[in-house]
């Protein structure tokens, strides 16, 4: 057997080099997370696995876990929840069998007592016994599916390739500690494109569904559309019109906002891709 089928479709896993977007991309979900766990892969997931759910993540401690899971019940826009790991496993069995959510991301964002304290590429460290794992449906999984329907993601071929995130005035249904507004992502429509951006996206629930807002964002409590509050503005131009989708980045808004002691998340752009396949995957309800 020669060593590239020995070692996998992305070469030899002990290799002391990079990779490029172009030879991900295509890669299998599993050997996408192999090749973050092995820090050979430590940008943006965007793009990567087209066809594959990608997905958010929310770690809290037990003691949160069931007025957690309930917030996500009662909110599955920005919240579609679609594995729960049980107390201080590592692994979304129903996700990604195998994969390990202490390491199989990028970048992740700590908070304490409600405040955001920073950022780190992986949490073997940090992991505990009582720690519980939510994986949440991201809008990122229906960019290809976009796509395939000729209408062009502006936001995938910008400098950094994410797209702008945004605290809404969208309330979200409370549970328990949790409670606060909705945050939504923006991706600039073609004009005579947005009925189908909308018809496409409302077939994927896991990843947001349908739009939430169309067209003029102070009329959800967007101030200032050139300056979200996570990742990179991405221009309109004059024949666009800014669509909105809820956003999994809404469980770090209201971590901060219920001041629990501790709460993990993914970093914007840098979501946990799972094997489960856009078009068969539903979520937990």
């Amino acid at each position: 057997m020669n060593q590239r089928a020995e070692s996998g479709a992305l070469g030899n896993p002990g290799a002391e080099q990079g990779l490029t977007h172009a030879e991900l991309r295509r890669a299998a979900p599993a050997e996408i997370r192999r090749a973050i766990r092995e820090r050979r892969w430590e940008k943006i997931t965007h793009g990567l696995a087209p066809g594959y759910v990608h997905a958010n993540l929310a770690i809290v401690p037990e003691r949160y876990a069931f007025d957690f899971m309930r917030f996500c019940f009662r909110n599955p826009k920005p919240c579609p929840l679609i594995d729960v790991t049980d107390p201080g496993d590592p692994e979304p069995r129903r996700a990604a069998p195998g994969a390990d959510l202490r390491t199989d991301l990028t970048r992740y964002k700590l908070y304490r007592d409600g405040k955001y304290t920073g950022e780190v590429d992986h949490i073997r460290d940090l992991w505990r016994k009582d720690h519980v794992a939510f994986v949440l449906g991201c809008s990122a999984s229906f960019d290809q599916a976009m796509i395939d329907a000729d209408i062009p993601m502006q936001h995938l071929a910008a400098e950094g390739g994410r797209i702008p995130v945004y605290i809404s005035n969208i309330p979200c249904k409370p549970s328990g500690v949790f409670s606060g507004p909705m945050v939504v992502s923006m991706r600039p429509i073609r004009n005579d494109l947005v009925v189908k951006a909308v018809e496409v996206t409302s077939r994927y629930p896991i990843a947001h569904g349908a739009p939430v807002h169309i067209g003029d964002p102070a009329q959800i409590g967007i101030k200032d559309l050139a300056n979200p509050d996570w990742s990179l503005y991405t221009p309109l131009k004059p024949d666009e019109t800014p669509v909105y989708w809820a956003c999994g980045v809404t469980p770090q808004s209201i971590a901060m906002a219920a001041g629990i002691p501790e709460m993990i998340t993914h970093a914007a752009g840098t979501m946990f891709i799972t094997d489960l396949r856009l078009n068969a995957a539903s979520i937990i309800s």
